[in-house]
């Protein structure tokens, strides 16, 4: 039986990936870097530090002011997200939904709390939450599972027991390496990827989530 239900953030309760993808883009160019969407892809779902690691290596730079760096991706993600954030489909009835059922609800991020409270408070949600879970708090960030095993300890449930929503690869690995149940809503608007298969159920948007999906799942 379900005894918690955690959403991821990013490209999932908002679409906020495209911001990401502007801030990051924008500052490797100050380094005279060129960042695609298809490289940008490999490091969605990542925290931040990792994302500016993984490609300061990647670039081989030399002399990066990581701090600096990280910091204006934060700045220009939390600007876009006041000025242009809004709720993707289905958020609200989906929170609802298990609101409603008594399950309590968790978000886990691998954004900073920072940006984490500026979504919430832009989307106004964040009454649904009985906890907020950042990946800057824990030693790894996804694919590792630390943040959705940190979410459920705080629940007081048991992973096993918790079905997590998650848009990327790298969110649906942590779901799975937490031992937990996972339904997958990637982007629609990207390619296909057919390790997807490893979610429990693969949606194009929460509404498409429905009660006979928990029992289902859990029985």
């Amino acid at each position: 039986m379900i005894k918690g239900v955690i959403f991821d953030m990013d490209g999932l309760l908002i679409d906020s990936e495209p911001f990401w993808r502007i801030a990051e883009t924008e500052a490797f160019a100050k380094l005279s870097c060129k960042l695609t969407d298809d490289m940008l892809q490999e490091t969605m779902g990542m925290r931040n530090d990792e994302v500016v690691r993984y490609w300061v290596d990647y670039f081989e730079l030399e002399g990066v002011d990581y701090a600096a760096l990280e910091m204006a991706i934060l700045a220009r993600v939390q600007e876009l997200v006041e000025a242009k954030g809004e709720a993707l489909p289905f958020v609200v009835e989906s929170l609802e939904f298990f609101k409603q059922k008594q399950i309590p609800i968790a978000l886990a991020s691998s954004s900073p709390m920072g940006i984490i409270q500026s979504v919430v408070d832009t989307l106004g949600i964040e009454k649904y939450f009985k906890v907020m879970c950042s990946a800057e708090f824990e030693e790894f960030g996804k694919p590792h599972p630390a943040v959705f095993i940190a979410a459920a300890n705080y629940l007081r449930v048991d992973p096993s027991k918790c079905l997590v929503f998650e848009d990327s690869l790298n969110g649906l690995i942590a779901a799975k390496a937490a031992k937990m149940h996972c339904i997958a809503v990637p982007d629609s608007r990207r390619e296909p990827d057919e390790r997807f298969v490893l979610a429990d159920a693969c949606y194009t948007h929460l509404g498409e989530f429905l009660e006979k999906d928990l029992e289902a799942i859990f029985g």
